[in-house]
């Protein structure tokens, strides 16, 4: 059973994602769990980005310093291996992140760093 997010969106409710699911079904994944928001929870693949980002900040009361590329914040940036946000729920079962950046510091990579 999902939470019905389209209704929640529809009447303004900020909808946030995360990883910390169900205890008995551990996933570590935002990939996966942005696919299951637009497949099971009718969020669009924006949507599920929004959730995943902005709304997951605020959510755990971090928005001014996580959540948005914005002055000031830190850059903590996942680059991910796909032409468009829109195909992101479509390829779950392959790993898209390339890179994983932490406080503007490029920490994890499957392939050349990225040029700044």
């Amino acid at each position: 059973i999902y939470p019905d997010a389209r209704r929640l969106i529809d009447i303004g409710v900020p909808v946030a994602l995360g990883t910390d699911m169900n205890p008995n079904c551990w996933n570590e994944s935002m990939q996966f769990t942005m696919s299951l928001a637009c497949y099971k929870m009718r969020m669009t693949p924006a949507e599920a980005v929004t959730a995943a980002t902005v709304n997951a900040a605020a959510a755990i009361g971090l928005e001014k310093r996580i959540g948005t590329l914005e002055r000031g914040k830190r850059a903590d940036i996942v680059i991910m291996d796909v032409a468009s946000h829109v195909m992101m729920p479509c390829r779950f079962g392959t790993n898209l992140c390339t890179h994983v950046m932490k406080d503007g510091k490029v920490v994890w990579t499957r392939g050349p760093a990225p040029r700044s």
